[in-house]
């Protein structure tokens, strides 16, 4: 008998790519799609259950197919549709609660993998230049999706010390791009201006979508390998690229403003549809992130396809051209940079 896997929140893309993809593992009998929206892609044969997982419903559901591999992947900073983002906190926060709920009365769970952010770190002046799995933050993230994945991974702490006999993965992925990203730092890329914080120039990491898929599949495998993939993971691309970087490589220009303007900031960004940009969205905008991936190999055994410069053109290939050319662009930007090194040379000297 081959594995059956319940996947959450696969109504959002990223969650039918994988239903998709472990369609086709030989060794998975059954893949149960979960959410309480209807989806509008395909999910390769997959038997689809309508269920809110904030509700006590779930557990009949895991149940009823005997489930004993769950993939939760309806962790996000995105809203589906209406509610904003009271809905996406109760699904975030309490529909974890409830599944896992669930789970731990399930005679049949025997692993539990969690989609999960690197967000839990936050974004500090100081922070440490690289973070480890074992890193403490520093500051702990106040609110919105960084807060939302806090609280996440606590109550999966303490359903992997009730239920010991499960085996449970964390994945803490970075900002995830692709030609379908749904996130807010994707829809920050696609302003056609980008407010940046003046004064810094934050260095950032991507993982692209074809490599989460990948991961997960490595992580839900057979729970056999229990020892081998539990634990928490972080899952980035190799290397970093700064914002700077990152605009020029769109061709959009940026506007910097002050740091005391970060709250006005997130407010416009909310304004013209970015969903989630609270503080710790600006946060990351002025300091950055950058997260060690040494577990992620040698633990876990995964190797990305993309790195993070990879991933980021692979996005800006299907986002479009931006208002100015991308070479052009970094011309610009090279020259106003010379210029204003010399000018600070000319003032030291005078």
């Amino acid at each position: 008998m081959g594995k059956v896997v319940l996947v959450t929140g696969v109504a959002r893309k990223l969650a039918g790519r994988f239903v998709r993809r472990a369609m086709r593992d030989p060794g998975v009998e059954r893949v149960v799609a979960v959410d309480a929206v209807t989806p509008e892609h395909p999910l390769g044969g997959a038997a689809f259950v309508r269920a809110d997982i904030r509700q006590p419903a779930i557990g009949r559901v895991l149940a009823e197919f005997g489930v004993d591999t769950v993939v939760h992947m309806d962790v996000t900073a995105t809203p589906l549709g209406a509610g904003g983002r009271t809905a996406v906190k109760e699904t975030n926060v309490i529909g974890t609660m409830q599944l896992l709920g669930a789970c731990q009365k399930s005679p049949t769970i025997q692993r539990l993998v969690v989609k999960s952010s690197t967000s839990v770190y936050g974004s500090a002046p100081r922070d440490p230049a690289v973070f480890t799995e074992t890193t403490p933050p520093k500051s702990l993230p106040s609110g919105g999706f960084a807060k939302d994945v806090v609280e996440v991974e606590g109550y999966v702490r303490g359903f992997a010390r009730r239920r010991p006999d499960v085996a449970v993965c964390v994945l803490r992925f970075a900002n995830i791009l692709g030609p379908e990203a749904q996130s807010p730092l994707a829809e920050y890329f696609s302003l056609p201006v980008l407010p940046t914080v003046f004064g810094y120039d934050p260095r950032l990491q991507f993982v692209h979508e074809d490599d989460v898929i990948d991961v997960l599949r490595i992580a839900s495998s057979d729970p056999r390998r229990a020892t081998l993939n539990s634990g928490t993971f972080n899952v980035a691309g190799d290397g970093v690229l700064t914002l700077s970087q990152c605009s020029r490589r769109l061709g959009t220009p940026t506007v910097p403003l002050l740091l005391p303007a970060v709250t006005w900031v997130g407010t416009a960004l909310r304004t013209v549809g970015a969903s989630d940009f609270s503080p710790e969205q600006i946060r990351l905008l002025t300091h950055g992130r950058v997260v060690s991936t040494v577990q992620m190999r040698e633990t876990l055994g995964f190797e990305p396809k993309y790195t993070t410069a990879e991933a980021f053109a692979d996005f800006a290939r299907h986002r479009g051209p931006g208002l100015l050319p991308p070479q052009a662009l970094a011309s610009v930007v090279d020259r106003l940079a010379a210029k204003a090194v010399r000018g600070a040379g000319s003032h030291t000297a005078g």
